[in-house]
């Protein structure tokens, strides 16, 4: 944003009893811009009641301490002729806080510095995240790198599989010797556990330091031992794990905060903010009474520190980490759009479109240091009244990355049961989990997630070894109409099993996935569990770790058609899972290895394969890619793949466009 003329303007400097009308305050003090957006909005709310205009705020430059989130209402909208539009001064960087700043801090025993919050905060500011020089402080944890183990299985529990979900099974963790102890303020101290595509978060209530047991506050989603019988957990928020620079303890009884700096840092010198909200945004619309927030447009703002937390220290675990919020929320959002800003060091998820939010747009912002996903679009439950639904949303041109950080299981885009979205030429990289998820049905029964689009989208250094069963782009149920194209997924890596480029999941049904390029997706480029009548056409599949294309379950119907695909193995097993009941339809495919190595079809020769019936116009033959071993897969002429049909992927648009300056950020 560039602009430098607006009707009202907002500045550190200002005052909500001035007028707004000039950028800066003038000399003698008589006038001049806003203190705060809710002064601009008032200001906005009586002009518009004059005239039925465009609006626009500017906002200058610096930090706004928030002591409650910006809030935009039925009475803050504009029109689709004459919108309301927030945005930065000039090329300033206005920048939206929802934490307090940490000072008087004391050097203590071993290094480790302390503060005292402010009187009357002891027990009731129970932050969960600290940050240091606009970069996350780790929680006091051990161990500093890697996981401890569980001891086997809850007392009493001969088996995880088949038995109720309750707390015995799943409230009760078995450790091994010394591993916990009646650690200081043990009702604080968490305990993060891992089981195969998520991760939940726990407190004590109980310690038997004889049998070695901790009963949890609330339990997992998932029976202790299903996945593995010796889980991976980490304490956190442990005083006496406080070891390693860079970390930092919160005596919540005590009102003190503990932090060990990195070298050469003065925690007196530094900034250091701990978040006192949760949201620092909200669109508050009501969509039951169809009462909406329309029109409303922000540009160039930055939105950073707000926190997570559980209530009553509750149930906190589920696929996606989706029972998480926004510190960017809305609800009721009709027709409103964030561009070109920037939301961070948050604890939940960045953005989440609720219930009755559509034609929407968030735009080149990047979204980053979150405690789980990106963007969240919709909800879990099915909505049955037209007024109430999320739909026809667009996340276009934006940067998500580094998510995860306080719950694993947080996704780069997530779109729930909602139809018409489009996830296009964004950049997600460096999440645990999945990059984006789209459906949230199982199995055959409808869905509301429908004629989702996502496209032109670079996935990369996703689950980086930490959570497993995960997909640079995962689905769910039936989505007819729903298209995954032109996606450039690398670097997949699961903790066990399934990492896979495209994950066609339970009941995924009636998709187009066509023209994408997987690469280095450790269980393989493509994976469909069970579904009907999808199709894989024109895709590049290459360099696998364990496999290169899996199915598996075998049904009455037609899983996939799967044609004009390269596959480019640089191990022997081609396919993995279940091939024998021949419901599903390959042809025109290209399959080679590049280490010169036969390849293997379910156990079968390909010779074997064909005689069977099977991708009987495929071919095995090297695709002549330019330069494979560093990731271009243009094709060179002659090349055997175009003769049996094979459209050349360009790759230009896929990812971030506009300025180089936008474009190159990531590599920066």
């Amino acid at each position: 944003m560039s602009a430098t003329k607006a009707d009202f303007y907002v500045s550190p400097a200002g005052r909500d009893t001035w007028s707004g009308a000039l950028p800066a305050p003038k000399s003698d003090g008589s006038d001049g811009p806003f203190r705060t957006v809710a002064g601009a909005q008032k200001a906005v709310r009586a002009l518009r009641a004059k005239a039925d205009r465009p609006v626009t705020v500017l906002i200058r430059g610096g930090r706004y301490r928030l002591s409650r989130p910006l809030v935009f209402t039925r009475e803050d909208s504009g029109t689709a002729e004459a919108p309301v539009t927030y945005a930065a001064y000039g090329n300033e960087r206005p920048a939206f806080s929802g934490g307090r700043a940490i000072t008087g801090w004391t050097e203590g025993k071993n290094g480790v510095w302390t503060a005292d919050l402010p009187a009357g905060q002891a027990g009731k500011w129970a932050f969960n995240q600290l940050f240091v020089n606009g970069k996350r402080a780790i929680r006091a944890r051990h161990p500093n790198e890697g996981y401890l183990r569980t001891a086997g299985l809850p007392p009493g529990v001969k088996s995880p599989h088949g038995v109720p979900r309750d707390h015995k099974t799943c409230g009760v963790m078995r450790f091994r010797p010394g591993d916990i102890k009646r650690f200081h303020n043990l009702e604080d101290v968490n305990i993060l556990l891992y089981h195969a595509w998520t991760a939940s978060l726990h407190w004590i209530d109980k310690l038997d330091p004889r049998r070695h047991t901790v009963s949890f506050t609330a339990p997992s989603g998932w029976p202790l031992g299903t996945w593995e019988a010796e889980q991976r957990y980490v304490i956190e928020n442990c005083l006496e794990a406080l070891d390693m620079p860079g970390e930092w303890y919160l005596d919540r009884q005590a009102g003190r905060v503990y932090y060990l700096p990195l070298p050469g840092e003065d925690p007196n010198q530094s900034d250091i903010v701990a978040p006192v909200l949760e949201q620092l945004l909200v669109f508050r619309g009501n969509p039951d009474k169809e009462q909406y927030v329309q029109h409303v447009h922000l540009q160039g703002l930055t939105f950073e520190h707000a926190d997570w937390q559980v209530a009553g220290r509750g149930r906190a675990d589920g696929q996606a980490a989706v029972w998480l919020s926004g510190a960017v929320f809305g609800r009721g959002m009709l027709n409103c759009s964030l561009e070109g800003c920037e939301i961070g060091h948050v604890g939940q998820y960045a953005v989440w479109l609720e219930q009755g939010c559509r034609d929407n747009v968030i735009r080149q912002c990047e979204c980053h240091d979150m405690g789980a996903g990106g963007v969240k679009i919709g909800e879990a439950a099915t909505v049955t009244e037209a007024k109430l639904a999320t739909a026809h949303n667009t996340v276009d041109n934006c940067y998500l990355h580094d998510g995860g950080n306080a719950f694993p299981a947080g996704v780069g885009v997530l779109v729930l049961r909602s139809s018409s979205n489009c996830v296009t030429h964004n950049e997600i990289c460096d999440f645990y989990y999945t990059g984006v998820s789209v459906g949230w049905s199982w199995g055959y029964a409808p869905s509301s997630a429908n004629q989702n689009v996502v496209e032109y989208n670079h996935i990369h250094h996703i689950g980086q070894g930490v959570l497993s069963d995960m997909g640079g782009i995962y689905t769910l149920g039936i989505s007819p109409g729903t298209r995954l194209r032109y996606n450039l997924i690398h670097d997949v890596e699961s903790y066990s099993y399934g990492g896979w480029g495209l994950y066609p999941d339970e009941g995924s049904t009636h998709m187009l996935l066509e023209n994408n390029i997987c690469v280095r997706c450790k269980t393989g480029g493509f994976h469909q569990h069970y579904g009907r009548e999808n199709t894989i056409q024109n895709n590049i599949f290459a360099d696998a770790t364990l496999m290169n294309v899996s199915r598996t379950r075998e049904e009455a119907h037609a899983s996939f058609t799967f044609e004009r695909n390269i596959v480019y193995c640089t191990n022997p097993t081609v396919l993995g899972g279940s091939w024998k009941n021949n419901n599903y339809r390959m042809e025109r495919n290209l399959y080679w290895n590049a280490q010169g190595a036969k390849l293997e079809f379910s156990g079968l020769t390909f010779a074997q394969w064909q005689s069977e019936g099977r991708d009987l116009e495929s071919v095995v033959a090297d695709p002549l890619f330019v330069d494979p071993e560093h990731d271009d897969f243009r094709l060179k002429k002659g090349s055997p793949a175009l003769k049996l049909g094979f459209h050349p992927i360009a790759t230009e648009k896929i990812g971030l466009y506009g300025a180089k300056e936008w474009v190159e950020r990531p590599r920066a």
